[in-house]
């Protein structure tokens, strides 16, 4: 039994160890305690006879002479247990025992290698130190926190070359932070320590196709708006159903486990849309998850463990994605009288087993902006309003605009419009794209601060109602919207200066905390990254935070993977 794990164990059963018989001379400090197992008295050596000193002065000689120094000299550098331990114990040992980062040398050196490994390629111009590479990097211009450049940046095209690069960032002890859109919105690319911004976008080759098997392998930087636009191109009758932002790809919406629009229909990234994925891990070693079968009992799903993990356990360099059958779509919008009525509507239209794929929500003010910003050919009443999608033949789409007609009038349901067509239903969705840049129009000179959470169907409505009311009492424009399917709201709040920011950066977190006390989460889509990180303990409690970061110190020791994100109690020391 080790140390750590018998005074844990003492402490479990609230016995005081100083109180047990001792066998073994032991060491003590403010923190914990260590055998000093290089003593050479046995454990149950008598005492001398001779000696004039009591036993436990005898005691107090041995552990000062025979550990103390040592230990003294380690407490600083010993790294936290890879074992799982009660979090209350692994949480302060992790607190006072940080990983570290190599010097200011080391990174240079590290730069160096690269320089010359790549140079040997003919590929010296895929490392760049040049300022605006590396602002591009690691500051977003749609996140407001803090925010921080690399120290150079790579691009890769191959697992090869992401192995090596993760080997020299090992050998060094430099940080490596994953780069492939760019698109994400909570502070995911940032670079709190420098280091290595590693740059996936060059691999974005779309492998092998396999209509009959109905899936598809690619590489990270492949976008999951051009993996369509490929399939529908070649002919084949399928679609990758993942829909989170514009530009976002296939290894960033991997890293943060995305969802989108048709996530009430097709659900999310952490459901089986990838079914195995190629990864270099931290040690340099590249492995696949799992085969490409559909399913497999075969041990507990490795792939998981990636989907979410925001790039801190493994780099993917390749991904199998399902694919599903491309269907007629039609669309319809109706206006309701506030937002209790039209989650009402959008909750037994879901529930009554219609062919749903989208159902989404935006309040009066975003339809407001809609109208006004000018970007779609028709204007929509100013109301509380659902976009639906829906998939199926056009004979069964008729009996389904009668039924769903039917219910939204229920609830007080207005202006109700089916599309007829393939042209109509692109135009009525129109306005549900447009709501984003619509959404900067309402004030002039405008920056938005772009934050999503998620809760339980039924509470929605008071989520959104509460945040509406607490973001006009602050004075803050905003506009509310969301996938009313799956609960989970986007909420845009509107600035032009410090202090309106400083407001809205309040009035966020509050809009947090109320999701997490309605039995919700803190992101439904976006992710943890800097944004983010301080909830995990008040949304999940310190017991899943530590076994997250137990996992992440067996995977990643030295804490080189994208550092700063998901983990609150991991916050290494720059040299």
């Amino acid at each position: 039994m080790t140390f750590g794990t018998r005074s844990i164990l003492a402490l479990r059963r609230g016995t005081s160890l100083s109180s047990r018989p001792s066998t073994s001379p032991i060491v003590r400090s403010s923190r914990f305690i260590r055998y000093n197992s290089s003593s050479s008295i046995p454990p149950q050596a008598p005492l001398p006879k001779s000696t004039n000193l009591s036993t436990a002065w005898y005691a107090l000689s041995l552990a000062l002479f025979a550990g103390a120094g040592y230990l003294i000299g380690n407490v600083g550098v010993l790294p936290p247990s890879t074992s799982l331990v009660d979090s209350s114990f692994a949480i302060a040992h992790q607190l006072a025992n940080q990983p570290k980062y190599g010097s200011h040398k080391d990174y240079q050196d590290a730069i160096k290698e690269l320089t010359d490994y790549f140079k040997a390629k003919g590929k010296e111009d895929k490392v760049s130190t040049d300022d605006d590479d590396l602002r591009s990097h690691g500051i977003s211009d749609w996140s407001y926190h803090p925010a921080k450049k690399p120290t150079v940046v790579v691009w890769v095209e191959s697992t090869e070359e992401v192995q090596h690069v993760v080997k020299i960032a090992q050998k060094y002890k430099v940080p490596i932070t994953p780069f492939s859109g760019g698109t994400s919105l909570e502070g995911h690319f940032s670079s709190p320590f420098g280091g290595i911004s590693l740059d996936v976008s060059y691999m974005d080759k779309i492998l092998r196709v396999s209509e009959s098997d109905g899936d598809v392998v690619v590489q990270p930087g492949v976008k999951w708006e051009d993996l369509n636009a490929y399939l529908a191109k070649e002919g084949i009758p399928l679609f990758f159903p993942l829909d989170p932002g514009p530009g976002a790809t296939i290894g960033g919406m991997v890293g943060t486990g995305c969802s989108g629009t048709n996530a009430v229909r097709y659900g999310t990234a952490k459901a089986e849309w990838f079914l195995n994925l190629t990864v270099v891990l931290p040690s340099g070693e590249v492995i696949k998850t799992r085969q490409r079968a559909r399913k497999s009992a075969a041990g507990w799903d490795t792939t998981k463990l990636f989907v979410g993990a925001e790039g801190t356990l493994g780099i993917v360099t390749e991904a199998t994605l399902r694919l599903a059958p491309l269907l007629p779509t039609k669309c319809a919008v109706v206006n309701f009288p506030g937002v209790e009525e039209a989650v009402q509507a959008a909750t037994e239209v879901v529930n009554a087993g219609f062919p749903v794929q989208c159902v989404e929500y935006l309040d009066s003010r975003t339809i407001d902006a809609i109208n006004k910003g000018g970007m779609v050919k028709k204007a929509y009443p100013p109301a509380d309003t659902l976009f639906f999608k829906f998939q199926g033949s056009d004979s069964a789409m008729s009996e389904v605009s009668k039924n769903v007609l039917s219910v939204v009038k229920k609830h007080g349901g207005k202006n109700f419009e089916f599309s007829k067509n393939d042209e109509e239903a692109r135009s009525l969705w129109e306005g549900r794209k447009a709501a984003l840049w619509s959404v900067l129009a309402l004030k002039d000179g405008a920056k938005v601060w772009t934050t999503d959470v998620c809760v339980p169907i039924s509470r929605l409505p008071r989520l959104v109602r509460e945040t509406a009311e607490d973001f006009e009492k602050r004075g803050i424009t905003a506009c509310h919207f969301g996938h009313v399917g799956d609960g989970n709201v986007h909420s845009l709040a509107l600035f032009t200066n410090d202090e309106e920011l400083a407001v809205v950066e309040h009035a966020v977190h509050d809009m947090v905390e109320r999701a997490i006390r309605l039995d919700g989460t803190c992101t439904g889509e976006h992710g943890v990254g800097v944004g983010k990180i301080g909830y995990l303990p008040l949304e999940l409690g310190d017991g899943t935070v530590n076994l997250m970061e137990t996992v992440k110190r067996t995977l990643d020791p030295h804490n080189l993977l994208n550092p700063g994100k998901i983990y609150p109690n991991i916050k290494p020391q720059h040299q």
